[in-house]
């Protein structure tokens, strides 16, 4: 888990914020997706991955993150366009949305594969335990 901030550049037409080359991270973007027309209270995700990685961002409102490693919890809030979200495997996520109509864009590591889902808690617990991922 790690936050990012994308290079900005500023105008007086706006603000342009990017993201590219995030090698540092995963080697190539297989899929991008967002999530949108959610309102205000519900609770998405609650699951974790095997191998995918993810960089997330809110470029409309607020989205609450619960973030899980097995070992440690932490809560990161994205309401700024300029402000990315790493997310790599074997993290438990749930996303809240505090605000109406926020908007939630995903570049992931991998193609869509179920199978890659850890969607039971207790099942991503014993996973940790036995050592599935190796935590720096």
């Amino acid at each position: 888990m790690e936050i990012i901030k994308f290079p900005t550049v500023l105008s007086k037409f706006g603000m342009l914020s990017y993201f590219q080359d995030f090698a540092d991270y995963f080697s190539e973007i297989k899929r991008i997706y967002y999530i949108c027309g959610v309102k205000k209270g519900i609770r998405r995700g609650m699951h974790a991955h095997k191998e995918l990685e993810q960089i997330t961002f809110c470029p409309y409102g607020t989205i609450r993150f619960r973030l899980d490693d097995g070992l440690s919890k932490e809560e990161i809030i994205l309401n700024e366009p300029n402000k990315g979200l790493y997310i790599g495997k074997g993290i438990w996520r749930e996303m809240y949305w505090e605000e109406d109509n926020s908007v939630l864009v995903v570049a992931a590591s991998m193609l869509y594969d179920e199978n890659d889902y850890i969607r039971d808690y207790e099942t991503f617990l014993s996973m940790v335990k036995s050592g599935y991922w190796v935590r720096k």
